[in-house]
């Protein structure tokens, strides 16, 4: 009885600390959101390498994220596992020693790679310590947990940030990351593959290829001036190279990372489209949400972090709720209202004004947040509901890496059109103040007021042209719904 005992025991240890890394590498993601303005400052930071700290780390996870199930298979699940902590805490204690952006950057490249292999591989370990017959509902309960973490961090590093600094904020995930290490040294046993496994790394080499030469040519386009620098030609091409190696050798080949029949269910294209979508639209809105509190309207930090609680307030409590809906209510419909919220919060992000409060801010992010909270579970139960069993663990990997990829290049595009836009707004204004038409100052510091004042405006101009953008994503996939099959009953 005692062995039983303990044995339970551990196995609620293991899943605990196996749900706090996940956390972790998601909360990760956007805990400097809300102290931009102070990392820019401290480190001479351009706006355009600002939007780095999240490409950086996204872009990095989605480079390991396919390869984890392998790496685990072929030296140990226990070693690989270890190895990501350790390379998670180094990454961590990098950024707080970074005194340029170069090595703030490749610090956040680090613990990227970290989470990328952190959260299938938790995934992996928490389904171990659970009842087969928990299995079925565990994937959208911790898609709903990494997306948590993501609209809760900049709460918390704003609050650190506001009454400490940047950099502290950053050794409040160390002792946790070394308790959950002492933990899986403790408690779990090394698993490898009876067999060398399988993979097909020519496959990923090409896909990685192609979505990384397209972040890197969005990333740096802005900065060298697109296709007059021979860098963003290189990775044009190696983008395009990449991409269409990989659909041949999908096309081609028996055999790859990417099985054929994940190709042949509608249902999981149409949901994985609409779920890139949604990675598209999260991050991206949080990445000009924060910045305009902070640089535009003034915000402290802890109030810039603060206002990101009721998204995630919306969220789990819709999440909630849609874990008592009744079962013989079409998951679809849930789909439909989950995007019909989502839209809505971001027609009412377009109603920002310089001269609101905060209200219009919780409002739409509460709003945001409950469309999430809904929407995540029902798309997933309808992704996956007409998948053969064993093609499920390679679709879950997929699902959750179209949402990094759409993360990391939403925030890449609306950074591209955000600077353009405020460059454009600042001179159509700028044009109209002319000394024959306004008694205009002539002292240089009232001079250097007023264009302050107008590249404020500008700003705050460009932003809800960002809004517009990420709401039209969304209408563009919505039509999608209306090609979902209804979900038949899990195997």
């Amino acid at each position: 009885m005692n062995t039983t005992t303990s044995a339970a025991a551990d196995a609620r240890a293991l899943r605990f600390v196996a749900l706090l890394a996940t956390y972790l590498q998601s909360a990760n993601l956007p805990l400097p959101n809300a102290a931009l303005r102070l990392i820019q400052g401290s480190l001479s930071m351009t706006d355009d390498q600002a939007g780095w700290i999240f490409t950086a780390y996204l872009a990095a996870s989605a480079i390991t994220t396919p390869v984890a199930q392998w790496l685990a298979g072929r030296f140990g699940l226990k070693l690989v596992y270890q190895t990501a902590l350790a390379a998670f805490a180094t990454g961590l204690w990098l950024v707080t020693l970074a005194d340029t952006p170069l090595t703030f950057i490749a610090a956040r490249i680090l613990q990227g790679l970290a989470a990328g292999v952190l959260a299938p591989l938790s995934m992996a370990i928490a389904m171990e310590t659970l009842p087969a017959a928990r299995h079925q509902g565990f994937g959208p309960k911790w898609t709903a947990l990494v997306l948590f973490g993501i609209v809760s961090g900049p709460s918390i590093g704003g609050v650190i940030c506001e009454y400490f600094d940047w950099r502290p904020m950053f050794y409040l995930s160390l002792p946790l990351t070394a308790y959950i290490f002492m933990v899986v040294t403790l408690l779990l046993s090394e698993k490898k593959a009876a067999q060398r496994p399988a993979f097909d790394f020519f496959g990923f080499a090409s896909f990685t290829l192609g979505m990384i030469g397209l972040q890197m040519l969005l990333d740096r386009g802005e900065r060298l001036d697109w296709f007059d620098s021979p860098e963003i030609w290189i990775e044009a091409l190696a983008s395009a190279l990449g991409l269409y190696l990989f659909v041949v050798h999908v096309l081609t080949r028996q055999v790859h990372f990417l099985s054929k029949g994940l190709f042949a269910d509608r249902n999981f294209l149409c949901s994985t489209a609409i779920f890139f979508a949604l990675g598209f639209v999260l991050l991206s809105t949080m990445a000009l949400t924060s910045p305009m509190l902070d640089e535009i309207l003034g915000y402290p930090p802890d109030t810039t972090g603060f206002l990101t609680i009721p998204r995630g307030i919306g969220l789990v409590g819709a999440f909630l709720l849609m874990g008592r809906a009744p079962t013989r209510i079409d998951p679809r419909l849930f789909v439909v209202l989950g995007i019909a919220l989502v839209v809505y919060a971001n027609w009412l992000m377009l109603g920002y004004s310089p001269l609101m409060d905060w209200t219009p801010v919780a409002v739409s992010g509460f709003v945001q947040g409950a469309g999430l909270g809904m929407l995540m579970p029902a798309l997933s139960k309808v992704a996956f509901s007409t998948l053969e069993p064993q093609l499920r663990p390679e679709a879950t990997g997929f699902f959750n890496l179209m949402r990094v990829y759409g993360s990391t290049l939403g925030v890449a595009v609306v950074q591209i059109y955000f600077f353009n836009n405020t460059q454009s707004m600042h001179s159509a204004l700028a044009s109209q103040l002319t000394p024959y038409r306004h008694s205009l100052p002539t002292s240089p510091p009232a001079l250097e007021g007023l264009n302050h004042l107008i590249t404020h405006q500008a700003a705050f101009i460009a932003v809800m042209g960002q809004f517009k953008i990420l709401l039209v994503a969304m209408l563009v996939v919505s039509p999608l719904v209306l090609f979902l099959r209804k979900p038949v009953a899990a195997n």
